[in-house]
């Protein structure tokens, strides 16, 4: 009887162990609410210094802004929470990189437009290009029709 509790007791004891170390790793995989607040920090644009990211601007206002996206990532509130909340403030304009949705969807597809249409235009230059060649009358012809009408201008008239 004392065999069986000793074996219950270890068991619970390494079970206890394992789980412990789940959660420490658990934990330590989890980002923290500082990587977080980066992390959605760099996706919106500064209101002042609008070449640089939230996450990257040095102004009062900037600091702000990561200070209340902190604040309500403790709270609880998701990235696309926090991301509504500065676009019903700011408009779509605060996104660093727009939604690809109505006119925003022009932003993500014209790259891929333009490099089709370019495409089209450089085959189509280089197949005109390369029928011109081969329409074009040999090189020793053209040579020979000048040098027959030169001789025949040469021996006296036309």
């Amino acid at each position: 009887m004392r065999q069986r509790i000793g074996v219950f007791v270890v068991a619970a004891v390494t079970l206890l162990a394992l789980l412990a170390s789940g959660v420490a790793l658990a934990a330590r995989d989890a980002p923290s609410v500082d990587d977080r607040m980066r992390e959605i920090a760099a996706g919106l644009r500064c209101p002042v210094c609008q070449n640089l990211s939230v996450a990257d601007s040095p102004s009062q206002l900037a600091q702000q802004m990561r200070a209340l996206i902190r604040e309500r990532l403790v709270a609880g509130e998701s990235r696309e929470q926090i991301e509504a909340y500065f676009v019903s403030k700011y408009g779509e304009w605060i996104l660093l990189s727009p939604r690809g949705r109505g006119f925003n969807l022009l932003v993500w597809l014209f790259p891929a437009v333009a490099v089709a249409v370019g495409l089209a235009i450089v085959a189509v230059v280089l197949r005109r290009w390369t029928r011109r060649r081969r329409a074009a009358p040999p090189a020793a012809a053209v040579d020979a029709g000048m040098s027959e009408r030169i001789r025949r201008e040469l021996d006296g008239g036309a």
